[in-house]
This record gives C-alpha cells, sequence and structure tokens, in this order.
C-alpha cells in the first residue's frame, strides 16, 4: 500500500461520515476498511472502520504501537478469545495476534498512537458492565481504560442531555455509535468521527440521545 495521508495533521478538526465512505480492500482477502484517519501505509498511525467477512482472519501481526478496537457488530475472535458486539479491546504496543471472525463482524479500530505506559491488555464486554453517572443529569459514562493523559470511554446521552462549553486537553475524538450528537458545529448522526485538537472548546448536546466512543488527551 502506497503512502496515504488523511485527515493526517493532528492539529485540524476533522468530521468525517464514516457511512458514507467506500469500502476499501485490505490486504486480507474478505477484510475490508473505511479510513477515517491515516498517516501511513500498512504500518500506519490510523483510525477506521474494519469489516470481515464470515469466515475472514488476518495474517498474524504484531502492534507495535498498540491497538485499541470495538465490535461494532458481529463477533471477533482471535487467540486469546471470543469478543462480541459491544465488546472493547486494548492490546498494548508489542503484541501479536491472529484476528478472524467466523461468523462476520464490523470493528472501530485505531492503530499505532499508544506507548509504553499501555502494558496490560484491556478487555470489557460493555454490554455486561456497570455504567456511572457523569457530571450533568443525562448523562452516563463507562470508563475503558486510562492511561496518563489518555481516557477512553463510552458515554451515553439522555434526550434532551447538554453539556456546559469545555476545553480539551489534548484533544477529542469521538465516533457516534448510535443516536444523534450534536454541538454549535454540527450535527452528527451514527457513524460519524469527530476529531478536535488539542485545547479546542464546544458546547455539545443531544437532543434525540446519542451512545459515543469518546478518546481524549491523546493529541498534545
Amino acid at each position: 500500500m502506497t503512502e496515504l495521508a488523511i485527515h493526517a495533521q493532528l492539529d485540524r478538526r476533522a468530521v468525517v461520515d464514516g457511512d458514507a465512505l467506500p469500502w476499501q480492500d485490505s490486504p486480507a482477502p474478505g477484510v475490508q476498511r473505511r479510513m477515517l484517519e491515516r498517516d501511513g501505509g500498512e504500518r500506519a498511525r490510523a483510525t477506521s472502520v474494519v469489516r470481515y467477512a464470515p469466515g475472514s482472519r488476518f495474517s498474524p501481526h504484531r502492534h507495535d504501537g498498540g491497538e485499541e478496537l470495538f465490535v461494532l457488530e458481529g463477533v471477533l475472535e482471535d487467540e486469546f478469545g471470543t469478543y462480541g458486539t459491544g465488546t472493547y479491546i486494548m492490546n498494548p504496543p508489542g503484541t501479536a495476534h491472529t484476528p478472524a471472525s467466523a461468523l462476520g463482524c464490523v470493528l472501530w479500530v485505531k492503530l499505532r498512537h499508544l506507548g509504553p505506559e499501555h502494558g496490560e491488555r484491556v478487555v470489557v464486554d460493555t454490554q455486561a458492565a456497570v455504567w456511572r453517572p457523569g457530571l450533568v443529569p443525562g448523562l452516563a459514562v463507562l470508563p475503558l481504560g486510562s492511561h496518563g493523559t489518555q481516557h477512553t470511554a463510552l458515554v451515553r446521552w439522555a434526550p434532551g442531555t447538554r453539556f456546559q462549553r469545555h476545553q480539551h486537553w489534548g484533544g477529542e475524538e469521538i465516533y457516534v455509535l448510535s443516536g444523534v450528537f450534536e454541538d454549535e458545529h454540527g450535527r452528527y448522526p451514527a457513524g460519524h468521527w469527530l476529531r478536535s485538537p488539542h485545547l479546542s472548546q464546544h458546547t455539545p448536546f443531544s437532543d434525540e440521545g446519542c451512545t459515543i466512543l469518546v478518546k481524549t488527551g491523546h493529541l498534545l
């Protein structure tokens, strides 16, 4: 794969309707990707939606810069376990595996953005986990991982929920899993990906309600 630069400048805001992007073949037969951001070739810092056809598998590979993934649909497998819809996985730098899917699956995947402080593998079944109350009424939070300045969580907004204006130290990245997320800059239905750079500000809300996957503090 040739070198690619897709929303590669981390100091710039980016908004992508992921569902409108074409599926592109990966090196593995039956595995396709929608590229949300990318800086490099096959060994790239990248955020993607990845689709495995039933019976497909990726070759064994090592995550030099780590990996985070969230199972959006279906069931993913590797030599360490089986992961159904709603499972979050953090594979630290230096780990390796051979992912596959007998039934097929769709994943949100983020690559090569973790440091040596991410030393222990994390697996969370968010379907069975306990949510915590958020900072404002109508908001619920499910922490997934926290290392140094980086934090990953699911955040659920009840219809009509509003949050105060705030600044993103280290930036913020959002993938809308369901419903419609909003702020003064726009309206983002399910499948949208947003990246807000270090020290950016906004006033988010959701009139219809939504669930979002949020990562903060990784864009310093």
